[in-house]
């Protein structure tokens, strides 16, 4: 039975104190055709609890996922295979701690999983520290160009148009209400040419910030960009949506990126119909104390036995706003738990393995492509653009992948209205065997 503290007389001298008649007058904004009339619902009689369960796994079944399907779908989450060992690891007792670990005496699995955690994405990406996660890529994003401006006391950001488009768009949000300048810089459709970003650094500018492997995948050289934000003083911002990548190219680390961002849900986490993933942040030693979220640190207690705690907290949870590096109230804990698990299980080979693979089958989807589509050209990782000669090929053959379940890929005009309806944003991960690519491939021939 539930709880319902408040009597009738109660809810009538709430309603009075607004200047209520009846409840209704709060929901006067809703349009009428939106209200329900009470027992407007038609709704089925009472099962059984075998019957609801019984009625639920039927409707699931009718569901397509990653799993039971062939998936080609990237932008921004993938489909990577995630080891039975690591929802066993995460499940333990010694991680089910608060998630928040505040105490540290109760929470030593929890915080030597975080700094497990930090080691190994600090060495993945190439830089010298990295904190204990954050919600996602997006929001990580925003956190580098906002602690960009602290470190550096200047309000432009400059931001490449081959950024995930939802990270450069909760960029723009979280500077909104900032002073300063945001500009887009475009390079090209579906290009690299940092030329164009380079030449909208100045000297007010305090990040530039580029995707690596970008939104379509692309591989480039980042040393003029490296060598331009010398030359103005501003911080190199590198962001990235599959982490994976740098088991096989440079990382940012090797770039010298200032700051590094992106999502870690390639590391032993589901696609999940979006989430919950895992915001990486990593950056150089020199900026520690301006990097947002939380650190794990490792000590000795006063018996002189290893331990782990917080070392560094800047957020308002525990420190005053006006010290905080960000209002960011907690981190994916148990999503870097599994990233941590995910990388020792792999180790430096296994990763590579991943990386190798998923690169090896996008180079052989495009070496088997049919001559009315066409691959972006340039060096790519495990995602690139297909172009049709037309959108209603392009639409035929989604059809018609479909109707062989096979997620054929991302139609970019749903992201970006500005570009034409005929090309798709198609990945490849580990998961993608050679039959798969033949059976997309014969789909595509069908189609047309």
């Amino acid at each position: 039975m539930r709880y319902l503290p408040h009597t009738d007389s109660d809810r009538q001298a709430m309603l009075e104190s607004m200047g209520m008649q009846d409840i209704s007058a709060l929901f006067a904004d809703i349009p009428d055709e939106f209200h329900m009339e009470p027992g407007s619902l038609d709704l089925p009689d009472a099962l059984s609890e075998a019957g609801i369960v019984k009625k639920f796994i039927k409707a699931a079944e009718k569901n397509r996922n990653a799993i039971n399907t062939r998936c080609f779908l990237g932008g921004g989450t993938y489909h990577h295979f995630v080891p039975a060992v690591v929802d066993y690891v995460i499940s333990r007792g010694e991680f089910l701690t608060a998630y928040t670990p505040y105490q540290p005496e109760i929470a030593q699995g929890t915080l030597q999983a975080l700094f497990e955690y930090q080691t190994m994405i600090a060495r993945l990406t190439g830089m010298e520290v990295s904190n204990a996660s954050m919600y996602e890529a997006a929001t990580a994003t925003a956190e580098a160009a906002l602690m960009a401006r602290r470190v550096t006391r200047k309000t432009r950001t400059v931001i490449a148009g081959s950024v995930n488009p939802r990270y450069r768009a909760v960029t723009q949000n979280y500077l909104s209400r900032l002073e300063g300048d945001f500009v887009e810089v475009g390079m090209g459709q579906f290009g690299t040419d940092l030329s164009k970003v380079i030449a909208e650094i100045d000297d007010t500018t305090a990040s530039v910030i580029v995707q690596y492997p970008d939104f379509y995948g692309s591989v480039y050289d980042l040393a003029p960009l490296r060598e331009a934000c010398d030359a103005h003083k501003c911080l190199m911002v590198v962001a990235f949506s599959d982490v994976s990548a740098f088991g096989l190219i440079e990382p940012p680390g090797a770039y010298g990126a200032d700051i590094a961002v992106g999502s870690g849900q390639a590391l032993g986490i589901p696609m999940a119909f979006g989430g919950p993933h895992l915001g990486v942040f990593a950056c150089k030693q020199k900026y520690l104390r301006q990097m947002p979220g939380r650190v794990c640190g490792l000590t000795t207690d006063a018996d002189g036995k290893r331990g782990f705690v917080l070392t560094l907290s800047t957020r308002e949870q525990h420190i005053r706003r006006e010290k905080a590096t960000s209002n960011i109230c907690t981190n994916q804990g148990l999503m870097c738990t599994a990233a941590a698990a995910y990388m020792a299980l792999m180790g430096d080979e296994g990763l590579k393995t991943v990386a190798n693979h998923s690169a090896a089958a996008l180079d052989l989807l495009i070496s088997k492509l049919p001559s009315h589509v066409v691959a972006a050209s340039g060096a790519h990782y495990n995602e690139t653009v297909l172009t049709f000669e037309s959108g209603e090929k392009r639409d035929a053959f989604i059809a018609e992948a479909r109707k062989q379940d096979i997620f054929a890929g991302i139609p970019l005009e749903k992201l970006d209205k500005t570009i034409e309806a005929k090309h798709l944003l198609v990945a490849t991960t580990e998961m993608i065997e050679e039959a798969d690519i033949n059976d997309y491939i014969a789909a595509m021939e069908a189609a047309a």
